[in-house]
């Protein structure tokens, strides 16, 4: 089976009975608390509605395991980098210096540091379950409807709609373009050095572009021809009416927003220091 990253994945659940506009406001809002916040009290409540989500969503890890490969290497790279370039930086944020063990030179590990890391990886890991949720449990038209109900203009919202709909096809022109090269003796496989396979891989590029823009210029015409752009406004095929399930969900996103900026600002800053 083909793997897919980035799709709108078809399935009946609660999530997805929602309407577009319902899931952009919930991505935005717990995207902005989670920027927000430092608050480990708060990061732990949105990654626990983060989980109840995806879990409400129905959709398998196995489907999403490309992303949450690249997301557990982000972190580990993310997490290194972080300590080797400021080893001192949780310590001098919380104020305290608890040093578990030394190093080497100036690095010591230190409990601060560690929860400084803690809160930064949480982030990303709230952030990544409710990237998913959005985009493959929308249809890309819905999508540009929500967006266009938001007061967003519709073009720029169909630019977006198009954009979601067209890495499928990318997906499959890429599957086909290295199918047709292996054919012709260019090894792909996992038994291929990853050098060599990352050279052979780019032999891909070049055709992947040409078939794109040729794809562009088709949709670009066909737009033309049905005079795309003339009006205003337009209406949606996919617009969702809003529900009750909406609306509590929105006044839900609302609540929570407010309540964990209250509980962040206390103290005058956005931090939970555990240490004082």
């Amino acid at each position: 089976m083909a793997i897919k990253v980035l799709n709108y994945i078809p399935r009946k659940s609660f999530i997805h009975d929602l309407s577009g506009t319902t899931k952009l406001i919930i991505f935005l809002s717990f995207s902005f608390l989670c920027g927000l916040s430092f608050d480990t009290r708060v990061l732990l409540f949105l990654l626990m509605m983060s989980f109840l989500g995806f879990s409400l969503s129905k959709i398998k890890l196995s489907e999403i395991r490309v992303m949450s490969t690249f997301l557990i290497v982000f972190l580990i790279m993310n997490a290194i980098l972080l300590f080797l370039f400021n080893p001192n930086y949780g310590p001098d944020l919380y104020g305290s210096r608890t040093v578990l063990f030394h190093i080497a030179g100036k690095y010591d590990m230190t409990l601060e540091q560690l929860f400084y890391q803690f809160n930064v990886s949480l982030k990303y890991v709230i952030g990544f379950p409710i990237a998913i949720l959005f985009v493959s449990t929308t249809n890309p038209s819905e999508f540009a409807s929500s967006l266009s109900s938001l007061g967003i203009p519709y073009k720029i919202s169909y630019s977006v709609s198009l954009a979601l709909r067209y890495i499928p096809d990318i997906q499959k022109d890429y599957r086909e373009i290295a199918q047709s090269q292996e054919a012709r003796g260019i090894a792909l496989g996992k038994d291929v050095p990853f050098f060599e396979r990352l050279k052979n891989s780019a032999k891909i590029l070049l055709p992947l572009v040409l078939t794109s823009l040729n794809r562009i210029d088709d949709i670009s015409n066909s737009m033309q021809l049905r005079s795309f752009g003339k009006h205003k406004k337009r209406t949606w095929y996919m617009r969702k009416k809003m529900t009750v399930a909406d609306y509590s969900v929105i006044g839900l996103c609302v609540v929570i927003f407010v309540v964990g900026l209250i509980i962040t600002n206390q103290g005058g800053n956005n931090l939970f220091n555990p240490f004082l």
